[in-house]
């Protein structure tokens, strides 16, 4: 008897449609997210899928059904133009980010955009100064750094505002992938810079870009970089992407983005920083790795161990102290009071979701959503500086501070 009284109290919630255009690997991810979050979380609107785009029509209509979908457009501008979306959620690739964005704000409609922002700073500026403006007629605009959204970081991130750390001294991160090492793999997108915008660095950096300011609680003032592309030309691809993988077929093409990236960085208390982004560490699949030490402590976060944290209290005497395995799995953890019993843990899957959550509350509240498009400047400009230093044989890149950015918050992980 309990489930039809809760399907009829989120009967009674205002609809929040849901517009998402893009179908393939982020798609999916964020059709999971949307589909899920209003059934665990209490939230104050009730997210619907309404309509997904994609230009071939046969298969955005099979997306469609699989993922819950109403409607199937193949066009994104017929997208943008329906009553029956609020909310336009974008999943391609970034040449046609500032495009739509652009356009579903001029719409009135929310917008969520997969990282990293665009494909330059100029459209990023763009685009963030029409958010900017949007906000002032209560459209509200976010970017998808959904790391930031796992509990483990979330509560790292509380650890740090908290002064657990004391002053940070060292930030170091790697982002290691090895879909790349063959050299016969296919010449997809992401290998294009007029499609992608760079290479590793944009796809892998910007998540550790994102990540390491949000947790240091700081914004990277220059950096000094290197890049390399391994291999330069490429089999042509045949047929449809999916995800990572690709069919190649006859005939090359020039690689035209970095392969690895690899550069340091200092914020303004002091704190150094290291970089590193590639898709060429055999072996590695998805290791995100990052590390923040201070005078009192540090903490340590590994991706493919997700549900951990690793914390070493230096106040603590010498002859007991050491780094301790926090299984972030409680119900006071951020996020967790809506999932499983302690113990049980969550997965990739999950920091969609929670994305989905946060940008409903936004929404419903008013309040800008982090990270917004002026994170998302910030973090453009960062990439900028490490592609300019790179091509200027490492010297140190001063990047240019915005007036509409503001330190990550250090506020509940869970707030936006």
């Amino acid at each position: 008897m309990a489930e039809p009284q809760a399907d009829a109290a989120e009967a009674d919630k205002p609809a929040l449609g849901i517009g998402m255009i893009g179908y393939a690997f982020m798609g999916a991810a964020h059709s999971q997210g949307w589909r899920t979050a209003g059934r665990v979380f209490d939230l104050p609107r009730r997210p619907l899928l309404a309509a997904i785009c994609g230009r071939d029509a046969d298969a955005v209509q099979a997306a469609a059904d699989r993922h819950g979908w109403a409607a199937a457009e193949t066009d994104w501008r017929a997208l943008i133009e329906r009553d029956d979306v609020d909310v336009v959620d974008i999943c391609t690739p970034g040449d046609s980010h500032a495009e739509i964005a652009l356009a579903a704000l001029a719409a009135g409609k929310h917008v969520l955009c997969e990282k990293p922002l665009a494909n330059s700073v100029e459209e990023a500026e763009a685009m963030t100064a029409a958010a900017e403006q949007a906000e002032q007629r209560g459209q509200l605009a976010m970017v998808g750094f959904n790391y930031r959204r796992l509990p483990a970081t979330a509560l790292a991130r509380s650890m740090v505002a908290e002064g657990r750390l004391g002053s940070l001294r060292h930030v170091r991160v790697t982002y290691l992938q090895d879909w790349l090492v063959d050299p016969e793999f296919p010449l997809t997108w992401r290998l294009r810079k007029e499609a992608a915008g760079s290479g590793a660095l944009g796809d892998l950096g910007a998540h550790i870009v994102d990540l390491a300011q949000y947790l240091a609680g700081e914004e990277l003032t220059g950096v000094s970089a290197l890049t390399e592309t391994f291999v330069r030309e490429r089999p042509l691809p045949g047929g449809p992407t999916s995800g990572l993988s690709a069919a190649a077929t006859a005939g090359v093409g020039q690689v035209t983005v970095d392969d690895a990236a690899l550069f340091t960085g200092r914020f303004p208390s002091g704190a150094l920083a290291s970089f590193e982004a590639t898709r060429y560490a055999t072996g590695r699949k998805n290791a995100l790795r990052i590390e923040l030490n201070g005078g009192h402590g540090s903490l340590a976060f590994d991706l493919e161990r997700l549900n951990e944290l690793a914390y070493h209290d230096g106040t603590e005497p010498g002859t007991h102290a050491g780094f301790r395995r926090i299984l972030v799995t409680e119900p006071d953890h951020p996020y967790l009071d809506a999932w499983w019993p302690p113990g049980h843990g969550l997965g990739y899957e999950h920091s969609f979701v929670h994305q989905a959550r946060d940008l409903v509350h936004a929404i419903a509240a008013g309040s800008r959503p982090r990270p917004s498009f002026a994170d998302g400047l910030q973090v453009q400009r960062v990439l900028a500086a490490v592609e300019e230093s790179a091509e200027k044989n490492s010297v140190y890149t001063p990047i240019k501070v915005s007036p509409t950015t503001a330190p990550p918050t250090t506020a509940s992980p869970v707030s936006v």
